[in-house]
């Protein structure tokens, strides 16, 4: 291994390893110093021990809901990927049928979720199916947007590349616009990913029966706020945890990206 090998890796190392934990422990130490300085009321905003106590009180519990949310959140979340996805390559493919379609879809997305859960339960009752809906729901869009918008960026220069190698329109979209517009599906799926995690929440707020949201519930319902404040935790590491797969699939498929936009 060379000396640049050996800095590229411990520069990898800092950046992605180091600075996120130390950027945690500064948030964690500023939240503890800002509980104790200006002595605020635990009922209020509780002290990051406090958190800690009320997390280990029943960590099963907080665990079986920890996995509860992140199920129905990764369902969710792997549809409405898989639906944007396809929706968005048809979109682009046929202008008129977006001219036709994103009308709607902007009005949808402009309907509050919070407004459709409700209903929801009324139409699919009360369980699981509600609670990946609003997933879906509130999800969607973000990843239609942003892979439509790399599909219809391609250079001008590698169309007329494909086009002088006698190319088909299958060839040179599958080859050309679609490996173009990877690192804008992958915007669209990174800002997706705490969008799910709210929806998940959204669904189990209106119909709390498991998961993280019905905790808060019931901790508010019990003036538990440490136990609400470690199911937002909670929830936040989740949202951490599938955020940063998401950026470790976008290395692994599109590594030359990064080396674009730089």
């Amino acid at each position: 291994m060379t000396d640049t090998d050996a800095d590229s890796r411990l520069s990898m190392t800092w950046n992605n390893g180091v600075l996120p934990v130390l950027g945690a422990v500064l948030a964690i130490g500023l939240w503890w110093l800002l509980t104790a300085a200006l002595d605020i009321d635990p009922f209020y905003v509780p002290s990051p021990p406090d958190v800690l106590d009320a997390m280990l009180r029943d960590p099963r519990y907080l665990a079986d809901e920890t996995w509860t949310t992140f199920q129905r959140v990764l369902i969710g979340f792997g549809v409405a990927v898989a639906g944007g996805l396809g929706l968005a390559i048809v979109l682009a493919a046929s202008r008129t049928v977006e001219r036709m379609t994103m009308p709607l879809l902007a009005a949808v997305n402009a309907i509050p979720k919070v407004a459709l859960a409700p209903l929801l339960l009324v139409w699919m009752g009360f369980g699981n199916s509600p609670k990946i809906v609003m997933v879906v729901l509130v999800s969607f869009f973000p990843i239609i947007v942003s892979t439509m918008a790399g599909l219809t960026s391609t250079p001008a220069d590698l169309a007329e590349l494909a086009r002088s190698l006698k190319a088909s329109w299958w060839q040179t979209f599958v080859k050309i616009r679609l490996v173009w517009a990877l690192p804008q599906m992958f915007v669209g799926i990174k800002v997706a990913t705490p969008l799910a995690i709210i929806g998940a929440v959204i669904g189990e707020v209106v119909s709390p029966d498991h998961g993280l949201g019905s905790v808060i519930v019931g901790s508010g319902a019990n003036s538990d706020t440490a136990l609400a404040f470690a199911a937002l935790v909670l929830l936040a590491v989740a949202g951490v945890v599938l955020f940063y797969v998401v950026a470790a699939l976008e290395r692994l498929l599109a590594p030359w990206a990064r080396a674009i936009s730089s």
